[in-house]
């Protein structure tokens, strides 16, 4: 079986990764959402880390709460993006591999087989990462590759779009970095926070619960009419009327 297409962590503008840098790291404990007892089984997490002495990893593992962290993030995935019913149960483990390489960070399915996942996590990323914003960033990245592991994708999904749900995810979890913002540049399907900005206001509008409907859609075949179902209008009309929002708002 091969294996899914790898996906990424977009380098926020103006971040440069030297091979070596030694870093302070200070944390915080993040709040634990309760899981509703039909939902299914987290699967197993494991941690493989290339050099436990490097900066970046030192950093991590000054996290205290990773473990619960890192739950906590399969539960508000499923919330977000499924019912107890649609909620993935292929997942059967998710490894964080933390290790010096090129970008950010990149989800794939393991050599074994599509249901055993990893995401690759740059250690020289890690130890790069301003004092203030150590615990937000690397949460906030984590939840990112972790909505990988279980969106629906099906074919025809563009890239944009599971970046996008991705970023979308990131942002209601409240991990958002300082350089991200609502832009009426580009396309709706752009990805990461332009598109992850777009559906959050979706879902404000249309109500709580059109992309986790629009997610579930795509489990097989992503269809564009899949808006107007459930929306009353086409993806191009609501960029639109979205566009129209965001320069108001930068008006004012």
């Amino acid at each position: 079986m091969t294996a899914a297409p790898a996906t990424s962590t977009a380098l926020p503008p103006g971040v440069v990764i030297p091979h070596n840098e030694n870093t302070n790291n200070q944390g915080n404990q993040a709040p634990i959402p309760v899981p509703q007892p039909d939902w299914p089984a987290i699967p197993k997490l494991l941690l493989s880390i290339e050099d436990m002495a490097c900066p970046g990893a030192v950093r991590f593992m000054n996290l205290q709460d990773s473990p619960a962290f890192l739950q906590s993030c399969v539960v508000t995935i499923f919330e977000l993006l499924f019912t107890s019913k649609s909620a993935p149960r292929n997942v059967r483990s998710i490894k964080l591999i933390l290790r010096p390489m090129d970008g950010v960070a990149y989800t794939t399915g393991s050599r074994l087989d599509n249901d055993h996942k990893e995401i690759h996590f740059n250690t020289n990323y890690i130890a790069v990462i301003s004092p203030e914003r150590i615990v937000s960033e690397i949460k906030g990245v984590i939840l990112h590759e972790l909505v990988h592991c279980f969106q629906c994708s099906g074919q025809g999904c563009p890239g944009g779009l599971i970046e996008g749900m991705a970023d979308y995810v990131r942002l209601r979890g409240g991990f958002v970095p300082p350089h991200w913002k609502r832009s009426s540049d580009g396309k709706w399907d752009s990805g990461y926070e332009r598109t992850g900005y777009f559906l959050d206001w979706v879902d404000t509008k249309y109500g709580s619960g059109t992309i986790r409907k629009l997610n579930e859609s795509m489990e097989e075949e992503y269809h564009e009419a899949i808006w107007e179902t459930l929306t009353g209008h086409s993806v191009d009309h609501l960029w639109k009327t979205y566009c129209k929002d965001v320069d108001v708002w930068g008006n004012e």
